[in-house]
């Protein structure tokens, strides 16, 4: 296969994991992009009432279990799509889960699209998995390289932060309670993206030969931002005075430790044991561009895309009385 574009006015996109808010926005962003998009979600009542309302916006939905092989490749004959977008994630990271979703629906769904004769892939990875420690990393990591030896034109994206992933405290801040921080508040930085500025650049890359077969690092606009910084904009929007409250990091660590001799012979302590050590990840790992001459993560080398804010993300919360996503 090569990585010849194909009109949009006839170019069907299959997107995988569409139930999630980055699948439901690829699934939307395709359809106002003039694509046909038909997303990939597993049956239940939520997702047949967010299939109800994705159809309202002109966009088509499948129900098929992503852990079953037979189901995806039914996807694909019904769709018969010329490009696929996978946003499949794991809800957990813990081992089996990662192994579950993020190596091997990824893998079916891959092998599937090849049988179908799909010419282009394009992948939703992390950028955290440039310094792999955990198993959903190494999972997806497993994932990229395959996909790379593929015979289709492939693009893999790798965002920072979400804006969701950085909105967990908006209601304590509204409550007057402190915002906790890890150490001082400046142990990581971050160019969060919101998910419509994400979405729009997962489907430019269909059409855009600049991005076809290459690792694509990207953030949302503007400078990074440190944990104590997010705390003091919330604030500052809320009408508040600064409170902040902080933990070390290292308690995740003690925690995993003493799971460890027992992770061996339970799958739940090994899965509690996972849930700690990316605690500690996310608590002391920037989520920007690693910059491997220099050792250190780079602002500068992050890449910046789209147009929403933070600050406007949070003073949309505040103000609509809206609950942060989970």
């Amino acid at each position: 296969m090569t990585g010849q574009s194909i009109n949009r006015q006839s170019k069907r996109v299959l997107v995988f994991g569409a139930s999630g808010t980055i699948g439901q926005a690829v699934v939307r962003a395709l359809a106002q992009g003039g694509y046909e998009g038909v997303g990939v979600m597993r049956r239940s009542a939520d997702n047949e009432a967010l299939a109800a309302e994705l159809d309202r916006d002109g966009c088509a939905v499948h129900f098929a279990d992503v852990t079953d092989r037979p189901a995806i490749a039914e996807a694909f004959a019904r769709a018969r799509p010329e490009a696929v977008i996978s946003c499949l994630a794991s809800r957990s990271g813990a081992p089996r889960d990662a192994d579950r979703i993020d190596f091997q629906a990824n893998l079916d769904v891959l092998d599937e699209a090849e049988a179908a004769g799909v010419r282009q892939f394009v992948l939703l990875s992390a950028i955290c998995v440039q310094k792999p420690r955990l198993a959903f990393q190494h999972a997806k990591l497993r994932f990229e390289r395959r996909l790379q030896v593929s015979g289709l034109t492939w693009s893999i994206v790798r965002p920072t932060a979400f804006f969701k992933s950085l909105s967990g405290q908006v209601e304590r801040v509204k409550a007057g309670k402190p915002f906790l921080l890890f150490g001082d508040g400046e142990l990581t930085r971050c160019k969060p993206i919101s998910d419509a500025d994400l979405a729009r650049f997962i489907v430019g890359c269909i059409d855009d030969p600049a991005r076809h077969r290459c690792i694509l690092p990207i953030g949302g606009p503007g400078p990074a931002i440190s944990p104590r910084e997010q705390g003091a904009m919330l604030f500052e929007l809320a009408g508040k005075a600064p409170r902040f409250r902080s933990m070390t990091p290292g308690l995740f660590r003690l925690i995993a430790a003493l799971l460890s001799p027992f992770a061996p012979i339970s799958d739940w302590m090994a899965e509690k044991r996972e849930y700690m050590r990316i605690a500690h990840y996310y608590a002391t790992q920037s989520m920007l561009v690693w910059d491997v001459e220099a050792s250190e993560y780079s602002e500068d080398a992050t890449p910046e895309f789209g147009r929403d804010t933070l600050q406007e993300h949070y003073r949309y919360l505040l103000d609509s009385h809206a609950k942060p996503e989970a």
